[in-house]
């Protein structure tokens, strides 16, 4: 008979590397946003079901504004990730992370002036969660959704937080032997 409740996650001590693809909505100028895509790294070394994370993200859109120019987001970050429960196979997270991100891009100026090179560096920090379903015992394909919140230039050329969502797919490989047992998954 299969156990129909989710169960802590079983974890001893983990090691852990991911890369994958990032999405990232970011208010854009007119009061629409912009669509970012690029790559996300992260490596994470956990201990029972809590760990710390670094991660590194990169996301950017072609020909903003019609200019030719491109936009970017470039993150830094880290913090700790909590692993909650798991339940066949699946194993979710919450994590908060800090740290700093570049921005740059074209700026649409309250005069209709279009300046093509702006860019700022600030702190910057994230909230969220998500998913993992384990494909092998040293493997899993995760995927998450954050709260990025960064910086940037706005129309009055004054530089105020910017509040971006983040959506990530990741492959995942633990390096930790028994980095997971299947208790719940069957």
């Amino acid at each position: 008979m299969r156990n129909k409740t989710p169960v802590a996650a079983a974890r001893s001590k983990t090691i852990e590397m991911g890369l994958g693809y990032s999405y990232l909505s970011q208010p854009g100028n007119q009061s629409r946003r912009l669509g970012l895509r690029g790559a996300d790294a992260s490596f994470t070394m956990g201990f029972s079901r809590l760990g710390i994370t670094a991660e590194m993200g990169y996301a950017r859109a072609s020909n903003v504004l019609g200019t030719g120019r491109h936009d970017a987001v470039l993150s830094y970050l880290v913090g700790p990730v909590f692993h909650h429960t798991m339940h066949r196979g699946f194993d979710s997270y919450v994590q908060v992370l800090v740290g700093g991100a570049k921005v740059s891009g074209p700026i649409l100026t309250n005069g209709g002036t279009i300046l093509l090179g702006g860019w700022t560096t600030g702190y910057a920090w994230a909230v969220g969660g998500g998913v993992e379903y384990w494909v092998t015992d040293s493997m899993a394909i995760r995927t998450g959704a954050d709260y990025l919140r960064t910086s940037f230039y706005d129309s009055s050329l004054v530089v105020r937080g910017q509040s971006n969502l983040r959506t990530t797919a990741t492959v995942v490989y633990y390096f930790a032997r028994s980095a997971r047992r299947r208790r719940g998954a069957g």
